[in-house]
C-alpha cells in the first residue's frame, strides 16, 4: 500500500535523498520548500515557510507520513512547532523527526554556549516539541553529515593558520545512509526515540582538516584553541559521539576522494 508522504526540506543534503528513495520504493512524495517547483515523476512541490507558518496546511493536508528534514542553525523549535500544530488540525500523520546525537548531553546555559553551540539546544526543544504533540512519532539521532564537515574545512582552510578548537573529535556519517535508514523508519511504525546513527570513525577535527587538506594538495599550520563553556567541555569528553552506534560504512576519507580529490 502506498503511502502519502510530505517531506520538509526535501531539497536539501539529507530530504532531496530521502525524497529519490521514497519514489524509488513507489511512493509519490509531496515536497514542502520555500520554492516551489512543477511536478514531475510523482513528486509534487508546495512553497511554504515554517518559520511563518505560511503554506503548512496545503502541504500537509491529506499526508499520512511526514518527514520533517527542514533545519537550520537556529528556528528549530518554532519552525517544528508550526508544523505539528498543522499536522494535528489535519489528521493523526506519522511524524518523522531527524535529530542530532548528543543534543540531550550537551548543555547550551550561557551566551558563549548559544553562540557557538545554539543548533544543539534548537534541535533537543523540536525534539520535544514532536515528542508531545500528541501525534504518532519517530526521531532518530545522527551525527554530523560528511557535508557539513568539509564546508567546515573548506572555510578553515581559507585562513593562512587555522585555528583547531582542542579536544574536538567527530564521527561524519553519511548523508546517504541516514536516509536509508529514515526511509525504512517512516515506512514501518512509529517508533518514538530509535537508535542513533553513526559514522564508522571517530576523527579529532585536526585530522579531519588534514584530510581535506591532503586530498587538495594544501598546506596550512594549524594550532589548538582551548573553548570555554559547559558545552565545549561536554564536546570535548564526547558527547557529541556515538561509538557504540557506528553502523555507517563510508569513511570521511571514501568521501573525500569522491568529493573532493577532483578539485585538486
Amino acid at each position: 500500500m502506498m503511502a502519502r508522504i510530505l517531506v520538509t526540506g526535501g531539497t536539501g543534503t539529507l530530504g532531496r535523498l530521502v525524497v529519490s528513495r521514497l519514489r524509488e520504493a513507489g511512493h509519490d512524495v509531496r515536497v514542502l520548500s520555500r520554492h516551489t517547483g512543477e511536478a514531475a515523476d510523482g513528486i509534487e512541490y508546495v512553497a511554504g515557510d515554517l518559520s511563518k507558518g505560511e503554506g503548512i496546511d496545503a502541504a500537509v493536508e491529506g499526508a499520512e507520513i511526514i518527514v520533517h528534514c527542514a533545519g537550520s542553525a537556529k528556528g528549530d523549535e518554532v519552525k517544528t512547532r508550526n508544523l505539528v500544530r498543522a499536522a494535528a488540525r489535519a489528521g493523526t500523520p506519522h511524524l518523522v523527526y531527524i535529530s542530532v546525537v548528543g543534543v540531550d548531553r550537551i548543555p547550551v546555559v550561557s551566551g558563549v554556549d548559544r553562540a557557538m553551540f545554539g543548533y544543539f539546544a534548537a534541535k533537543l526543544a523540536a525534539e520535544r516539541v514532536v515528542a508531545d504533540s500528541g501525534l504518532p512519532w519517530t526521531t532518530l539521532r545522527a551525527t554530523q553529515f560528511h557535508e557539513l564537515s568539509l564546508m567546515t574545512a573548506r572555510q578553515m582552510a581559507k585562513l593562512p593558520v587555522i585555528p583547531v578548537p582542542a579536544g574536538f573529535r567527530f564521527q561524519p556519517v553519511d548523508a546517504g545512509e541516514v536516509a536509508a535508514r529514515l526511509v525504512e523508519l517512516t515506512l514501518g511504525q512509529p517508533a518514538g526515540l530509535v537508535p542513533d546513527i553513526a559514522g564508522p570513525r571517530v576523527y579529532a577535527m585536526a585530522d579531519l582538516l588534514r584530510g581535506y587538506l591532503r586530498a587538495r594538495r594544501k598546506h596550512r599550520m594549524m594550532v589548538p584553541v582551548r573553548l570555554p563553556g559547559r558545552a565545549a567541555r561536554a564536546i570535548r569528553a564526547g558527547a557529541n559521539l556515538a561509538p557504540e552506534r557506528a553502523v555507517g560504512h563510508r569513511t570521511w576519507e571514501d568521501f573525500l576522494a569522491e568529493r573532493v580529490a577532483h578539485e585538486a
